[in-house]
């Protein structure tokens, strides 16, 4: 067994999308090879309904998937084929853009006015940009929860774990997306295959996770600059947390418990040719995309 080295930790960045949303970004439009298969990866979490209300109106995707995972409030979406819904607490929406899509995303708080949740943006193969859309909606009782004898909770959302399987499928990054909560003062090994690129985004709670050249024996028993990572913030610090090569993640939570996402997919290794939600393999691809954006011939599906 081997610990994956912490290669970099950052913390998410403010910005705006859609019509004036506010969120915090943890990485996306830099480089796409950094954590390829994935791309970009949001974290709109907000108590003021005027910083999100106005949400994400109409826009095209096109050569990706789209992840998104709903903590509190609720999202309502529709696209240009006539599907509709409404993603709520707990709730997990992987879209399939393929050859192209229109759609918008509302979000709405709770009964307080909070609003929370993630989106992720998975690549497509070159084979698979041009598939047909589809989604696939999951509600939250029906993503299994496995609870450990010391209390660590993980819920399966995509992929194997724990001998537990997640009810997102058929997804081409072969993609694993944990939520994990680590009880306080608990140390926990969770396993990531070898060849899988990964990363964790940390949002609730402090702890630290081991490096490589820190053996697991003595976690935490004193800092070691530049051995550890240590995520202060009990409030949950918004922490992007990238992984090297190795075949485990070993974390401590602090005295307030960790919550943090631990997500891996394959590396496509292709070219990427990027326009905001459109992403091809070439420029020419590229190039044709926004032709058909302009003339209207980019929908290939029926509604």
């Amino acid at each position: 067994m081997s610990i994956r080295p912490v290669l970099e930790t950052r913390l998410a960045q403010p910005t705006m999308e859609g019509a004036g949303v506010h969120l915090h970004r943890a990485f996306g439009f830099h480089d796409p090879a950094e954590l390829d298969p994935f791309l970009l990866f949001d974290d709109f979490r907000n108590d003021d309904p005027a910083r999100y209300a106005k949400g994400f109106p109409w826009h095209p995707h096109r050569g990706i998937e789209t992840i998104t995972y709903v903590l509190e409030g609720d999202v309502a979406h529709g696209d240009s084929l006539g599907n509709t819904g409404t993603l709520g607490a707990g709730d997990v929406q992987w879209m399939t853009a393929g050859s192209g899509i229109l759609h918008q995303e509302m979000p709405r708080g709770n009964a307080a006015g909070q609003m929370h949740g993630f989106q992720l943006w998975a690549n497509l193969p070159a084979s698979l940009k041009m598939t047909a859309p589809r989604y696939q909606d999951v509600k939250s009782p029906d993503i299994p929860e496995i609870i450990d004898d010391d209390g660590t909770r993980v819920r399966v959302i995509v992929g194997e774990f724990w001998g537990r399987r997640g009810p997102v499928d058929g997804i081409a990054a072969d993609p694993q997306y944990l939520d994990i909560s680590v009880p306080p003062g608990v140390r926990k090994t969770f396993r990531i295959d070898t060849y899988r690129r990964s990363f964790a985004y940390v949002f609730a709670g402090s702890g630290a996770f081991a490096d490589a050249s820190q053996p697991t024996g003595v976690l935490l028993e004193k800092e070691l600059a530049g051995r550890e990572l240590h995520l202060r913030d009990p409030s949950g610090d918004r922490t992007l947390v990238r992984f090297g090569t190795g075949d485990e993640i070993t974390v401590q939570a602090g005295e307030n418990g960790l919550r943090f996402l631990l997500i891996s997919g394959a590396p496509l290794q292709e070219p990427v040719a990027w326009h905001g939600p459109i992403v091809m393999n070439t420029q020419a691809e590229l190039r044709q995309a926004m032709r058909e954006l302009r003339d209207g011939s980019f929908i290939k599906q029926a509604g």
